[in-house]
């Protein structure tokens, strides 16, 4: 199976710093290459990490903060120049048809473009993979998003190899579950495969805590959560309806995550961030803390 790959373009919450730019997460499977949240200066972000953002299918919006999506006016300007030839997908919350609307007051698409607002459940689906949201709780409607590889029925190269069934259509009818007849023997497709388990990477940004996060995120291997506030200013987490470290901590462990991701970091630490490490990871042990270009494969 394919790695699974993620950039962490920006890692900042509202306010920038020298070391932490916007929030922006791409996630990359085979010819996949998708953009969660494009804050100011993404398109930036992708020349320091060496990627080409002309090879972008999809963008996903969690919500329509300025710290989520203002740079999407200048890399749809950069797209243009570049000669992007796709339909862009993006998705968003039920509210993204009308900012897109906005954006072209002042700014010339000149992409394609295929907007698709959602509100819950899997929104796109395809034969190696699917992506779902659920609604988040927030001063703005706010989604967050699973990006899920499926269960894949494998060949056992051993026992293949040990009946000399040859590279053939046979192989891929095994591995389409059938049973076939070689040599005048049957061989049952169970006999010489095995399932390899998928993978789920969630993203759950700006939000106080709620049902639909531990939903969401439920058996993820990667759950990459925001961790604006440390646990002293829990009141302040509440007031503008943010996550605290021991609350993303809280999501992990419950859901049943393999690893948790701490993004979107309070420039109030950015001289310590280690205080919103050590606090998340007295509750959930295998946790880590982002850098902007940071890359993490599964």
């Amino acid at each position: 199976m394919e790695k699974i790959k993620i950039t962490f373009l920006g890692t900042a919450n509202a306010v920038p710093t020298q070391k932490r730019n916007h929030t922006s997460i791409l996630l990359t499977y085979k010819d996949e290459n998708i953009l969660i949240d494009c804050g100011e200066g993404t398109q930036r972000q992708f020349r320091y990490a060496e990627l080409s953002p002309s090879k972008l299918t999809k963008i996903l919006i969690t919500h329509w903060h300025g710290d989520h999506i203002l740079g999407l006016p200048g890399l749809f300007q950069t797209l243009a120049m570049s000669d992007y030839q796709k339909a862009l997908q993006l998705y968003g919350p039920n509210n993204t048809s009308y900012f897109i609307d906005a954006i072209k007051k002042f700014v010339n698409i000149k992409i394609p473009l295929k907007i698709q607002n959602i509100e819950s459940g899997i929104f796109f689906d395809s034969k190696e993979f699917y992506l779902s949201a659920l609604p988040m709780t927030h001063d703005t409607p706010t989604l967050a998003y699973s990006f899920v590889l499926k269960d894949k029925l494998r060949l056992d190269k051993m026992k293949i190899k040990k009946l000399k069934i040859p590279n053939s259509p046979l192989l891929g009818d095994l591995q389409a579950g059938k049973d076939i007849i070689f040599e005048k023997k049957k061989i049952k497709s169970k006999d010489v495969t095995y399932m390899q388990k998928g993978k789920k990477v969630t993203f759950i940004l700006d939000t106080a805590q709620n049902p639909n996060t531990f939903k969401i995120a439920e058996n993820s291997d990667i759950l990459i959560c925001e961790s604006t506030y440390s646990i002293s200013e829990e009141k302040i987490a509440h007031e503008y309806k943010h996550l605290t470290s021991t609350q993303a901590a809280d999501i992990a462990k419950k859901s049943k995550s393999k690893k948790l991701i701490l993004t979107h970091i309070s420039q109030r630490y950015e001289h310590n961030p280690k205080i919103i490490l050590n606090e998340a990871k007295k509750i959930f042990k295998n946790t880590i803390l982002v850098n902007d270009l940071d890359v993490l494969e599964i």
